[in-house]
């Protein structure tokens, strides 16, 4: 899932080298061997792009997509037309947000396979999907409660639906482990596994450097701003900063690297937009720090980052966002966390903004 702030400054320094997307159960080629597809969200993001990897005699697929009837169809369409007759091999999850891991199990099923992910992601799309290690949602409503959120914004939390579970219908029980480092030999190409943090776990993304193509899941996108935020399972983390450091290290690719991102159009310009996202946070960063001259809770700091009113979905993700900009500035020393009256509230420090 994605920021609730959208980072739609204007591109400066992209190029969109196809500026229209596939159409439902058709692909595009992108590169030799490597092939873009999109499927519907139900969300007001309302697609997710997934890739196709010609693999010797058959074909890798990178990412699965949200559970739904038009998706089977959508791949039902792609396996009978675009295939040319040949089988999926190997399935690879970047993460375990729902959008990409959500048909996991029913592609793996359909084709005799196990997904290839980290460890990380797969144990979490496990616990998030029996909510246990505390993915559960008293454990959400203590977090938010603990950081200002007032009682009447927590009720929804307490519904007995299991929004995971409605985009992920069951999860596969195997997996074949992949880590940072990792060569994958694709077809004709060795793909090399970068993992990203901050927005997930152990986030996987996919670098061919004879190719110049990255395909880089949610770590790096065009035209928004990645969602970073703290979860209740580790309240004291650093989503932020971890994002910013894994994401600096696409500035070390070719600068005519195309990146394949899972939302929005494939660009090149990976430095710029690097640089651009490192400049967002700093902003807000920065205007929070300056708000916090009073103590402050996470709840108080929703209109200094977000200029809008949200639903109670996009709230959890605003939420989340917000402890973690008061995280990067409290680990950081600029930021005193304090205890008033049971609620964490954030107040400046004599070091100054950095």
């Amino acid at each position: 899932m994605q920021s609730v702030q959208a980072q739609r400054k204007p591109d400066a320094g992209l190029e969109y080298p196809y500026p229209e997307a596939p159409t439902g159960g058709t692909v595009t080629q992108v590169a030799p061997g490597v092939y873009w597809l999109r499927m519907p969200l139900p969300f007001a993001l309302d697609h997710i792009n997934l890739w196709l990897l010609a693999d010797g005699a058959g074909w890798t697929i990178v990412d699965c997509g949200f559970a739904g009837d038009q998706a089977r169809v959508y791949w039902e369409q792609i396996f009978a037309c675009c295939l040319g007759g040949k089988p999926v091999t190997r399935v690879i999850v970047t993460h375990y947000h729902p959008d990409h891991i959500g048909l996991c199990h029913w592609l793996c099923e359909k084709f005799d396979l196990m997904p290839w992910m980290t460890q990380t992601e797969f144990l979490q799309a496990h616990a998030v999907h029996s909510r246990t290690a505390g993915t559960d949602r008293a454990a959400l409503r203590d977090l938010h409660t603990r950081h200002g959120l007032e009682a009447q914004r927590t009720q929804w939390i307490a519904a007995p639906e299991n929004i995971y579970e409605r985009g992920v219908p069951a999860l596969p029980m195997t997996f074949r482990c992949i880590a940072d480092g990792d060569t994958l030999a694709i077809g004709d190409h060795d793909w090399r596994v970068m993992v990203g943090r901050g927005h997930a776990p152990e986030h996987v993304t996919l670098h061919c450097e004879r190719l110049r193509v990255l395909i880089s899941g949610d770590m790096l996108l065009p035209r928004i701003s990645t969602n970073v935020s703290v979860w209740p399972t580790q309240p004291e983390a650093d989503p932020v900063g971890e994002f910013l450091d894994s994401i600096a290290d696409f500035t070390q690719l070719h600068a005519r690297t195309l990146v394949l991102p899972s939302h929005g159009l494939p660009f090149y310009g990976a430095r710029e937009r690097v640089a651009a996202l490192h400049a967002h946070h700093r902003s807000r960063l920065e205007k929070l720090h300056q708000a916090c001259v009073a103590p402050r809770s996470a709840a108080e700091s929703l209109p200094v980052l977000f200029d809008r009113q949200f639903d109670d979905h996009h709230l959890m993700f605003a939420m989340g966002e917000a402890i973690a900009h008061l995280n990067y500035l409290m680990h950081r020393g600029m930021l005193q966390r304090i205890t008033d009256a049971g609620i964490y509230r954030f107040v400046k420090t004599d070091r100054a903004f950095s």
